[in-house]
């Protein structure tokens, strides 16, 4: 039977900005990527998230990211290997101060925006992010694209490794996003995300932004919180999944 894990992007709001609905989102995926501060994120929403998450039993993720509030994560940014790794620690420890008061704890890291495409490529951004998770907590699984150098550097530094998949955005023939300043990165036919992650957990094959099949071998599905109707959607593509046999649950 095949088996998928279902995360999200989640506590990504400020002060009294809010921008996803994570109470609701919580009842549907198995792993939360927390944000930590950096990208979003503040203590008063992160150790609500982490109460919410802990209540539900789902796992509770280390989204880091580079230090741009300004820019949601998502502008790049060249930062030492030394400081970078030393922030990507300092992110995880303050997660699991809230995870642990919760009664849980973090159980596993992701990049957020700019650092996730980075590290897909570069060699000193990933090993300096493997250095930092290292440093957080070196039992702790690392969870990012199939056939990037974070896994790659992560797995060589002992650390689990998790590879993942996303439904709502297109991919390259090589297996990368397609950036989202390119039309039609984003998906968002309700239809084609629900088809696209009943494919890629039984099959583990997607459709390229260019029309190629190709291979994406996943535990986990992404399921973004920021786009309009997330929650409805990620119902749907949990309903879909369950219906046709594939078993939903947490990979750690």
């Amino acid at each position: 039977m095949a088996c998928i894990d279902l995360n999200a992007d989640l506590g990504e709001g400020f002060g009294r900005w809010r921008l996803t609905d994570d109470e609701r989102l919580l009842s549907v995926v198995t792993s939360a990527n927390v944000a930590c501060g950096f990208h979003a994120g503040d203590a008063p929403t992160m150790r609500r998230v982490c109460e919410l998450a802990a209540e539900r039993g789902v796992r509770i993720g280390a989204q880091v990211s580079y230090r741009d509030l300004a820019g949601f994560g998502r502008r790049a940014m060249d930062v030492p290997s030394a400081e970078l790794a030393a922030e990507v620690a300092y992110q995880i420890g303050a997660l699991e101060v809230f995870a642990r008061a919760a009664g849980a704890g973090v159980a596993y890291v992701k990049p957020h925006g700019a650092l996730y495409n980075r590290v897909v490529h570069d060699e000193e951004q990933a090993a300096a992010v493997v250095d930092g998770v290292l440093l957080a907590d070196a039992a702790l699984p690392v969870l990012g694209l199939p056939g990037s150098r974070l896994l790659e550097l992560a797995g060589k530094a002992g650390l689990p490794v998790v590879t993942e998949a996303f439904a709502d955005r297109a991919y390259t023939d090589a297996g990368t996003l397609v950036p989202r300043s390119l039309e039609g990165a984003v998906l968002t036919d309700p239809d084609t995300v629900v088809d696209r992650s009943l494919g890629l957990a039984r099959s583990g094959e997607v459709v390229s932004h260019s029309g190629a099949r190709i291979e994406v071998r996943a535990r986990s599905l992404c399921l973004h919180g920021d786009t309009p109707g997330a929650v409805e959607l990620a119902r749907r593509v949990r309903e879909r999944l369950e219906a046709s046999g594939v078993r939903v649950e947490a990979f750690a």
